[in-house]
């Protein structure tokens, strides 16, 4: 019989982990994956790793087909979007940049 390794890892005040190198490794996980939890009867949660559904998003597909078939029966409802708006949106958001690969700070812990 095979010898169960066994890992730990700590909750942050937020709930949250940092999933251990060894349980990565076994999971084939990298930045971005998704994670299963299925739990069973007496407790004990089974971690997996999530695959990704085959195929187009559904929810997606409606809303984009919603959006087609109203700009198709009233085109008149497009507007175009005024440099004022525009500008406005660009000095919200314009600088800032976001790098999804960076490890998350202190605060976000």
């Amino acid at each position: 019989m095979a010898a169960t390794l066994e890992v730990e890892s700590t909750l942050t005040g937020r709930y949250q982990t940092t999933v251990p190198e060894t349980v990565r490794r076994a999971l084939k996980l990298g930045k971005r994956d998704k994670i299963r939890y299925s739990i069973r009867p007496d407790g004990e949660v089974v971690m997996t790793r999530a695959t990704e559904p085959e195929g187009d998003d559904p929810v997606l597909g409606q809303f984009l087909g919603f959006l087609a078939r109203d700009i198709a029966n009233h085109p008149e409802r497009l507007q175009a979007v005024d440099a004022g708006l525009l500008a406005r949106i660009q000095s919200l958001v314009g600088y800032a940049e976001v790098d999804l690969d960076a490890p998350l700070s202190a605060d976000d812990e």
